[in-house]
């Protein structure tokens, strides 16, 4: 496993934020999962499961949105470099226990740096959009559990989280 380096990249030696020079680096095949959930009433799930919130079709637009989130990442998140996502998946399941829905986002480059922002944007946009969509409804949703679940390629080497591995 590479050693991780302490080192802050996006500081100069002043101290001063920059965009890290990735120049250097191989373009690898590199990917990254991302979940996020959204709890909310489970009338709030019925309703939006069955295509009847006011504001239309919450789940195909969610994903269009968490679709368009991972693409424009680099406007949002200030020092990450623009990239040519490859892949971008956005998987939203009901989740009968929260109630409410999990989001699932996979992103894919061949590249010189990672995908991790842009999975995490994507996810954090669509549980925003769905919660946004289905407001009206129940306005005490919650977000909750955004995360890194996986990524693989680059220097640093693949991660897997910990509830990842026991569950395999």
């Amino acid at each position: 496993m590479p050693e991780k380096s302490t080192t802050l990249t996006h500081l100069n030696s002043s101290g001063e934020a920059h965009m890290v020079d990735v120049s250097g680096k191989a373009e690898t095949s590199r990917t990254a999962r991302a979940r996020g959930s959204v709890r909310m009433k489970l009338e709030t799930l019925e309703m939006i499961l069955s295509g009847n919130a006011k504001k239309g079709d919450v789940l195909a637009t969610a994903r269009i949105a968490g679709i368009m989130a991972a693409k424009r990442t680099h406007e949002l998140i200030p020092l990450c470099h623009p990239l040519g996502l490859t892949k971008i998946t956005v998987d939203i399941s009901e989740n009968r226990d929260l109630p409410g829905l999990d989001v699932e986002v996979l992103t894919k480059v061949t590249g010189q740096t990672g995908v991790e922002m842009e999975a995490l944007t994507a996810a954090s946009i669509t549980c925003l959009t769905i919660y946004d969509m289905a407001k009206a409804a129940d306005k005490a949703m919650e977000i909750t559990d955004i995360r890194l679940i996986e990524k693989t390629g680059g220097k640093s080497g693949d991660y897997l989280a910990a509830e990842e591995k026991s569950a395999s």
